[in-house]
């Protein structure tokens, strides 16, 4: 046998065991006539003493970074323990060895703080999956999998197997397709999620099912997005939203529990999709702190139930304010300190491309209570004081004010609130909060197609009160500025999204499963008869045939896991992820393919003209 033990199994109860090790060596010290040498496995590290009767064949046989190697010894107690390792209390004095491979000098250093950049790592990852850091996510990821499968199937679910090659049906991002050799000029397509299977599935009777499964998206890329990436999906039948959300956030709780050992006892809040921008500006807010927003002026038809504030802000003279769209204010706890370098910092960021704001107004809230504004000359101490009392500022806050057009101020603020956060120590990677957002618009306008697109997938079903909204129609808007004012634009859906840490981890909602109902929607969405037989009329078919009420929701595992993880992006919580572009560096994917191949597949490459 290769090995008797792995490199992070020995402790002091072994000591004068006799034991075979196989591993990669990790580093190598010499001193003098004996070479000590750290073994490393999957499991961890051990140091290995090479005394001087072992000297010559080293000479003859020297040892090298990443070499392949057999040793066999007796366990002994370390004279100078390493507290830092689980197996620090021992070492293998060796007896013998064998190099079983040698390895040629690696790229960049195989350590916890390694001297790669991203580009070298991800070409030879392979190597790169043998540093710890990159080991201990993989480590979590199978940890969560694992978690999810036990409840699920404690929860009575099947795991069921869904097709990779189908028709292609595009209705979100873009879909990745392959060509069909035995079907000249035919396609298949990747599947974006399996929607329809699973929903097929719940017709065939098969009440509970999940699969943790990979999808598959051709859109831009960032440092959370994938073009293949997992989900831990889920349906079920003959339930109502309330047993969907009940049943899968224990189902986080219980992961938390199990892989964190964090034991959440905290009651999830629930907040409509209209409170959550309104609060956050968001629909997916970090609730781990407070730092609501203050809408001090917003256009009447997108929360036409809420106070209007703008006389707070109107009658001052003050242009910017005056003929914004809308202004929001937010507080920052304890900043009422920043000098003017701070503030002028705040404001370029806010002014940078991805941001998109023109400037920032402030006004300090000094610690006796009095005021100091970079907008004092239009408005007098009591008018301060009353935008402070909106926002609920304390003293020693600094009030940060942004103004312009609805959408692009709405995300700004909540941009804003995150970056003043992660400034203030407020994101703690090792705190949870769990958030449910629901009841979310059925619809949201398209600009660039003048048209209103279903905002989660065309299977949503809408809040029953509103069925009767959903013209057989989608005009187009006349005036693209008043598009709110549609009725399109007041539907709401049986959707929800589960939110964790302000990252959205999972969504879901309630299907519909009456084919008149389907074929509304469908036609809602601007699908004639025809499109609709050509792109789901199998689906139409299937409700036909007795399908009863069904819903379900679909966690974003790779999100989940870098969370898990403390992470941002998920990258490293895959064994071998592209790049930013898509590309996987080290197989060097996408690749041209040869004439042959492509005649045979009947496909005949034109250069695009520019």
């Amino acid at each position: 046998m290769y090995r008797t033990h792995t490199c992070g199994e020995l402790r002091i109860q072994h000591r004068n065991a006799a034991v075979t090790l196989a591993g990669w060596v990790q580093t190598i010290r010499k001193f003098g006539a004996i070479t000590f040498v750290d073994l490393r496995d999957r499991y961890g590290i051990t140091q290995l003493v090479f005394e001087e009767s072992l000297n010559e064949r080293l000479e003859s046989q020297p040892l090298g970074r990443e070499f392949v190697l057999q040793v066999s010894g007796t366990v002994n107690e370390r004279s100078n323990k390493n507290v830092n390792i689980p197996t620090g209390d021992i070492e293998v004095v060796v007896q013998s060895f064998s190099i079983l491979n040698t390895s040629a000098t690696p790229p960049f250093t195989i350590q916890d703080d390694t001297d790669g950049g991203d580009d070298l790592r991800m070409k030879y990852r392979y190597l790169d999956l043998r540093r710890n850091p990159v080991k201990k996510n993989l480590e979590l990821r199978y940890h969560v999998n694992r978690s999810a499968r036990n409840y699920l199937h404690e929860q009575g679910f099947m795991e069921i197997e869904t097709p990779f090659l189908i028709k292609s049906t595009p209705e979100g991002a873009r879909d990745f397709v392959v060509p069909s050799r035995m079907n000249a000029g035919q396609f298949y397509a990747l599947p974006q999620s399996p929607q329809t299977f699973k929903q097929l599935l719940m017709v065939s009777g098969y009440d509970r099912y999940f699969q943790v499964v990979k999808c598959f998206r051709d859109e831009d890329l960032r440092a959370d997005r994938q073009p293949e990436f997992t989900q831990i999906d889920c349906e079920m039948s003959f339930v109502e939203q309330e047993d969907i959300l009940s049943l899968f956030e224990g189902m986080i709780k219980h992961i938390l529990k199990d892989v964190k050992g964090v034991d959440y006892t905290h009651t999830v809040e629930r907040i409509t999709w209209e409170d959550a921008m309104w609060t956050y500006g968001i629909d997916k807010p970090d609730t781990r702190f407070d730092m609501r927003l203050a809408n001090l002026r917003y256009p009447a038809h997108t929360f036409p139930e809420r106070e209007n504030l703008a006389h707070l802000i109107d009658q001052a003279g003050f242009k910017v304010f005056d003929e914004a769209e809308t202004v929001i204010a937010l507080s920052a706890p304890g900043c009422s300190g920043y000098s003017r370098k701070q503030t002028d910092e705040l404001t370029d960021w806010v002014k940078r491309p991805q941001i998109g704001m023109n400037g920032l107004a402030f006004i300090k809230v000094q610690p006796d209570g009095s005021f100091k504004s970079s907008i004092d000359k239009f408005y007098p101490e009591d008018r301060l004081k009353a935008i402070a009392e909106a926002v609920q500022a304390r003293p020693d806050d600094l009030i940060l004010l942004l103004a312009g057009p609805e959408e692009r101020t709405r995300k700004a603020a909540a941009e804003l609130r995150l970056f003043m956060a992660e400034r203030l120590g407020m994101r703690k990677s090792d705190e949870f909060k769990l958030l449910w957002v629901v009841d979310f618009p059925l619809f949201e306008y398209d600009a660039e197609g003048n048209r209103w697109v279903a905002r989660h997938h065309p299977f949503t079903s809408p809040k029953p009160e509103h069925i009767d909204r959903m013209i057989q129609n989608n005009p187009a808007i006349e005036n693209a500025a008043e598009y709110l004012k549609h009725p399109y634009a007041n539907i709401k859906a049986n959707a929800y999204d589960m939110v964790l840490n302000g990252n959205e981890i999972g969504g879901g909602s309630i299907r519909i499963f009456q084919r008149a109902l389907q074929e509304k929607m469908f036609a809602a969405l601007g699908m004639d008869e025809e499109e609709q037989k050509h792109k789901f009329g199998f689906l139409l078919g299937a409700f036909e045939y007795g399908a009863p009420p069904h819903g379900g929701l679909a966690f974003g595992f790779d999100r989940l896991c870098a969370i898990l993880g403390g992470s941002e992006g998920i990258r490293d919580f895959i064994a071998f992820p592209k790049n930013n572009s898509g590309r996987d560096v080290m197989l060097d994917a996408p690749s041209a393919i040869d004439q042959a191949q492509l005649e045979e597949l009947n496909i005949r490459i034109t250069p695009v003209q520019k």
